[in-house]
């Protein structure tokens, strides 16, 4: 048989997501739960991809299907494409397998032309209606299909409004909206060069293949690309019989959510428009009222409704995020899915279904999504100077936390000062998907109109960025980039600070203060460390890191970087001295001026750690790092080491290096000046004796990590060298003391003999940021100048230094630890590259049996969250 490419909604199920795509899958199952839903039929994902697969075009087996389709749409409405009589009209909508909002555009009202939008004029008795939406339709289907800007249209709509002396869309009457109707039809064969078509088929696959098209659009990439979403799922498309809420004043349209998405408070939230159509919801071209207010105007569609969430949040077990229309005061669903909702709402949400005995700990734990944690970690504003501080204007407080910097009006400008190192807020009329970008590069995001469920607010929430929406106070004039507010005039580069739980807006600049976590956090992370196995560490140089990483749950340190310990001023004037020095005797001289520093240092750590691991990598980076650029700090070296300043500078010059990636650093610093390694071996073992010393009670055993190796021998030349160091001191002390050597891999070459170095090695940890940077032969600070060209030919998906490569990178992971642990039964293997946090290279470090990952202190309870999943998915 051939291959099935169309599904009416009865159908399909819930768990043909894959094929119908969200939204379709839930069509279906809406249908199939009896519940008011619109008929309709779905064109699966599998048709996406073989529309790019046959060169962007639909085939005529899959146009034949949806021709067929059609017909028993018709037959099931008893209304016809393009009839006289009793015309049908669809929507059109995307809906990939994962929830894509406002990536991809919806077309309202198709199957209209000039003749039937007299029909339905006439039989409504309701020309203002028929004629309102035909101009939206020629207004989204050339917006959508054939990708004219919307501004032209908005420009048409605002002169007519000034025209008539009205200030809103629904103060137009039939003859104005008629006027615009042409209008419209006019600018679309300016700018397009053909009429408008008026026949309903050419519309629909015109429209269908907009969809498609709007797959591999720039923002659906980029919105993937951070979303982990892959290119070769495709989006479905629905093409659904329309129900109007802009009939008239017993219509109307809204969004509602069956908790509250940023507290998760049990109680339904939402928003309502009377006489509109989705689209002004969604969008925000208008302010809505809140749902409660629907009971007052429609009570029977209302209680209705109340029935309707309840059925589908027992139904799904999660809070629902639903659209549906009111036509003539009757209830029409239209869409439901899982809500997006904060970090807070997620923990609260879980831990009450729980509660209410609708899931297990371990459902709750596995529905929430790590990277959502972040914002919960986000930065307030600091409680006293917010006392002090007077609002000067109130919006919606869409997306939590709190933002302050200097004001942009658009979203280039957001990314072009945020690449200067500026602290942006950006202030938009409305965001659309298009300011993606931009949105990302901002601390904050204030818009002028739009409610809780506009674009601004959905993809702020996503992304754990401040948003405050639909302050309808601002008097905004973008083409001057400033505003009004409060009777004070706001320029580009003025200061702001919004705060995103509450929407209020402050002038001038609120200090933040770093986010506290309580709650329900404690509870589901509890639930994480029952089921993880893997162990989350910290990369951590600092007492006060490694207590921050404390606090979120870190059970050791994975990583210390000795070098950043040597660039505070006192330590990096003695390290400079023995960089210059002529011989071992001057090196030692000065190594054991900052041997002291770095005991210090440690003592701090293993403090803050109380007994937990700290693993203690040797110095890495190439020594041309170190050394000075400005020439009052190479005269200051000159003079303390009795050189010239030429002296001097001939010594910087000789470090330079044409690849120092590649170069001299990492353990061939050790092998080329044995004093550094002794210096460090020292101060890591005297630390540990005295804490030992000081807490008899904890577990002190010190790891040393010797950094690129490539070579056994090299290993075995090192480790003799700080094991006679640490054996002498130790036997000095008088003390038993335990402690390892081990070694990073992150050299392909060490991975493929990772069997060798085992033998000389008690742990392996994978520096997965250098292990990419030479697997791939990308540098990882040029890759930036030409991973977008990459991402757009469609060769990478998203960055490898961000997300793990398992193919690759992850191959050679797979193979150290294979060649590695049968010659070394005790061999423990850790990741502490930036991999360690990410939520998918967690799991795979799960799943090829690493015992620990390290990652930065806030990424830690996020860690331990995706290894409690991972966990539980093999359950």
């Amino acid at each position: 048989m051939a291959n099935k490419w169309v599904y009416l909604f009865s159908e399909g199920n819930a768990n043909m997501r894959e094929l119908l795509g969200g939204k379709g899958a839930n069509l279906a199952e809406m249908t199939s739960l009896g519940l008011p839903v619109p008929q309709g039929f779905t064109i699966t994902t599998e048709a996406c991809t073989q529309y790019y697969e046959d060169g962007r075009e639909i085939n005529e087996e899959i146009q034949g299907q949806i021709n067929e389709y059609i017909g028993k749409m018709e037959e099931i409405t008893g209304k016809k494409f393009g009839d006289l009589e009793n015309p049908l009209l669809v929507s059109v909508r995307s809906g990939a397998r994962a929830s894509m909002p406002g990536m991809m555009d919806t077309i309202l009202n198709l199957g209209l032309n000039e003749e039937v939008v007299e029909v339905i004029a006439k039989k409504s008795n309701n020309p203002r209606w028929a004629w309102d939406c035909y101009r939206r339709f020629i207004q989204m289907y050339s917006d959508v299909v054939m990708e004219v800007g919307k501004k032209y249209f908005e420009e048409l709509i605002d002169e007519m409004k000034a025209k008539k002396g009205v200030t809103q869309d629904v103060e137009l009457d039939a003859d104005d909206l008629k006027e615009l109707a042409s209008q419209f039809k006019a600018e679309y064969k300016a700018k397009i060069g053909v009429d408008f078509p008026d026949d309903p088929k050419e519309q629909l696959m015109g429209a269908i293949k907009a969809v498609f098209r709007s797959w591999d659009n720039p923002r659906a990439n980029v919105y993937r690309r951070d979303n982990d979403i892959p290119y070769s799922w495709g989006t479905a498309v629905n093409v659904q019989s329309m129900a109007f809420g802009n009939m008239g004043d017993d219509c109307g349209t809204g969004v509602a959510f069956t908790r509250d998405p940023a507290t998760g408070e049990k109680k339904l939230m939402g928003e309502f428009l009377i006489n509109a159509q989705g689209e002004d919801v969604v969008a925000g071209v208008r302010t809505p009222m809140p749902i409660a207010k629907m009971a007052e105007e429609f009570p029977e569609a209302f209680e209705q409704f109340q029935n309707v969430c309840q059925t589908l949040e027992n139904h799904y077990r999660d809070m629902q995020d639903m659209e549906f229309t009111v036509e003539n005061k009757k209830l029409y669903m239209l869409q439901t899915r899982n809500g997006k909702r904060t970090a807070q709402a997620a923990l609260k949400i879980a831990c009450d279904l729980v509660d209410e005995g609708m899931r297990t700990e371990e459902e709750a734990v596995a529905m929430i999504d790590p990277r959502n944690l972040d914002t919960l970690l986000h930065p307030q504003f600091d409680a006293a100077a917010l006392k002090a501080a007077t609002p000067i204007g109130k919006g919606l407080g869409a997306s939590p936390g709190a933002a302050c910097g200097k004001i942009v009006f658009t979203a280039e400008d957001a990314e072009n000062w945020n690449a200067k190192g500026e602290k942006v807020v950006l202030v938009r009329l409305e965001t659309s998907p298009e300011d993606i970008t931009g949105m990302k590069a901002s601390q904050g995001i204030l818009t002028v109109r739009g409610g809780m469920t506009s674009h601004a607010a959905v993809v702020a929430r996503g992304m754990g960025t401040c948003c405050v929406s639909g302050c309808g106070d601002i008097a905004m004039d973008e083409a001057n980039k400033k505003f009004t507010l409060a009777g004070k005039e706001f320029h580009e580069g003025d200061y702001i600070s919004i705060d995103g739980s509450t929407g209020n807006i402050y002038d001038g600049v609120i200090p933040t203060v770093d986010a506290t976590i309580a709650g329900e956090f404690g509870r589901i992370m509890a639930w994480a460390d029952k089921y993880r196995t893997l162990k989350v560490r910290t990369n951590a140089d600092t007492p006060a890191d490694a207590k921050k990483a404390r606090e979120l749950g870190a059970e050791g340190i994975g990583l210390c970087r000795t070098e950043h310990m040597f660039f505070e001023e006192d330590r990096i004037a003695a390290f400079r001295e023995m960089i210059c020095s002529d011989t071992v005797e001057e090196r030692e001289a000065a190594l054991n001026k900052i041997l002291p520093y770095q005991q210090g240092d440690f003592e701090a750590l293993y403090e803050a750690l109380e007994g937990n691991p700290v693993t203690i990598r040797f110095l890495d980076p190439p020594l041309h790092e170190f050394v000075p650029t400005e020439e009052a700090d190479i005269e200051k070296l000159a003079a303390a080491q009795g050189k010239s300043v030429e002296d001097i500078k001939t010594i910087i010059a000789s470090l330079h290096e044409f690849n120092p990636m590649m170069g001299h650093r990492g353990c061939r610093l050790a092998v080329t000046y044995p004093e550094i390694a002794k210096m460090q071996t020292k101060a890591v073992i005297r630390a540990a004796i005295n804490v030992k010393k000081a807490h008899p009670d904890w577990t002190v055993k010190p790891e040393i990590m010797i950094p690129l190796v490539c070579e056994v021998k090299e290993l075995k030349y090192v480790k003799k060298m700080v094991v006679e160091t640490a054996d002498a001191e130790i036997a000095a002390a008088g003390i038993e003391l335990e402690y390892e050597v081990g070694t990073m891999i992150e050299i392909p070459r060490a991975a493929l003999t990772a069997d060798e170095i085992a033998t000389e090695a008690d742990f392996f940890c994978f520096g997965t940021n250098d292990l990419t940077q030479m697997t791939f032969g990308f540098s990882r600070d040029d890759a930036g100048k030409f991973l977008n060209a990459y991402y757009d030919a469609k060769i990478f998906e998203n960055d490898p230094f961000a997300k793990l490569d398992q193919t690759g990178v992850g191959k050679l992971m797979e193979t150290a630890i294979k060649l590695g642990k049968p010659v070394n039964n005790k061999l423990h293997v850790g990741i502490c590259g930036e991999h360690g946090g990410d939520p998918s290279s967690v799991e795979f470090c799960h799943k090829i049996g690493l015992d620990y990952v390290s990652c930065s202190p806030f990424r830690v309870p996020i860690a331990r969250l995706a290894a409690a999943q991972a966990a539980i998915a093999e359950m």
